[in-house]
């Protein structure tokens, strides 16, 4: 791994953190912009790339919230990155719909499932809503900001080559 693709994985890790501090309202917990960063490094650089980021930022992130869900936050962490390298993997696959509807979907209906069974039902009902405008929210910035970050890394790696 080279130091530029470290830099951008710190630099990255780091707006993930910067994104946990924008909230969406929710029932319960707090869900946050926090993905958005994870998706576009997957776009850009790769899906092992965007998974270390998403599990290092909410991690993170989580630590920075209090934790309030204590240890669980383990298991959201290595959920983010699963689903962030899905969403990477079908994105390079040029299914870039499919994989937004995937990261959804898998983000807000199946991530939260474990916590039916630890917490309750109740809870698994009223996060659902939150975590599906999150998502939802997550994707389009992520489909926003990519295009554009990405013809300025191309112009970079460009640049470098051209040395």
């Amino acid at each position: 791994m080279t130091s530029k693709k470290i830099s951008l994985i710190a630099l990255f890790t780091a707006l993930t953190v910067a994104g946990a501090s924008i909230k969406v309202p929710a029932i319960i917990g707090s869900i946050a912009l926090d993905v958005f960063p994870a998706l576009v490094i997957a776009i850009l650089i790769g899906s092992s790339s965007g998974a270390m980021v998403a599990c290092f930022g909410h991690l993170i992130s989580a630590l920075f919230g209090g934790m309030p869900l204590g240890p669980f936050h383990v298991m959201i962490a290595f959920e983010m990155a699963f689903l962030v390298w899905i969403f990477s993997k079908l994105f390079h696959n040029r299914n870039k719909i499919l994989a937004g509807f995937i990261f959804i979907i898998g983000n807000a209906l199946i991530a939260p499932l474990p916590f039916m069974f630890f917490i309750g039902k109740p809870f698994y009902v009223s996060i659902v809503p939150s975590l599906l405008i999150g998502s939802f929210i997550n994707i389009v910035i992520a489909f926003f900001l990519a295009p554009r970050l990405q013809a300025f890394y191309v112009n970079v790696k460009q640049h470098e080559a051209e040395r």
